[in-house]
């Protein structure tokens, strides 16, 4: 891997984990997942969903969110990955997002759902995003659209992301399930890539 993607890759994936730490490629006791070359540590993963957690236990529907997340842990660490191998693809076709997109989406969004707390609830209910993760999803949309409308066509867009989870060299503890390098995607996960649109939530059935 070249300097600037390696650190584009490691950006990402500190910016999603700040515990990630330098490996030699293997998976051990502490790591979650290793890509390219870097490790995302259980405690990283683990931070993740204590926070989708903790939002959830003030909800007023908690015990019922809680319940219907009980896959989390894979669910989240699914997207950390994913989210390096995008910024990835992103960085080989020459794509980037600004801060100004990321605001000018959330403006759309609190202005369409009423304010913050709505758009906190929607978030939580809808993706189980906790508040602080609510920007880091919306650049990985306006992203994952920006590639898609590169090339032209979701079938194009997959292929340049399978190339990408290839030259990352994925690595999955097993206790949280197996990689899929065909469908680039954790285990029985959903993949993002498709199902998901960037546009302010709507009030949608959880799991949407």
């Amino acid at each position: 891997m070249h300097r600037r993607t390696a650190l584009s890759v490691s950006a990402v994936l500190l910016a999603a984990a700040p515990l990630l730490t330098a490996c030699s490629g293997e998976t051990r006791p502490g790591t979650a997942a290793v890509v390219g070359g870097e490790r995302i540590t259980t405690s990283a993963l683990q931070a993740q969903v204590g926070d989708v957690r903790a939002a959830q236990s003030t909800s007023e529907q908690g015990a019922q969110l809680i319940g219907a997340t009980a896959g989390l842990e894979r669910l989240k660490l699914n997207k950390m990955i994913q989210s390096a191998v995008l910024e990835r693809a992103a960085e080989d076709a020459g794509l980037s997002v600004t801060p100004k997109e990321v605001q000018d989406v959330r403006k759309a969004q609190l202005e369409q759902l009423g304010g913050e707390k709505e758009l906190r609830d929607a978030a939580l209910q809808q993706a189980q995003l906790a508040p602080g993760q609510i920007e880091a999803d919306t650049r990985f949309k306006l992203l994952r659209d920006k590639l898609f409308a590169h090339y032209g066509s979701q079938d194009k867009a997959l292929a340049k992301l399978a190339e990408a989870a290839k030259a990352l060299h994925i690595e999955v503890n097993p206790r949280y399930g197996q990689w899929d390098a065909q469908q680039i995607l954790l285990g029985d996960q959903k993949t993002p890539w498709i199902t998901q649109v960037t546009r302010p939530e709507q009030a949608a059935p959880a799991g949407a």
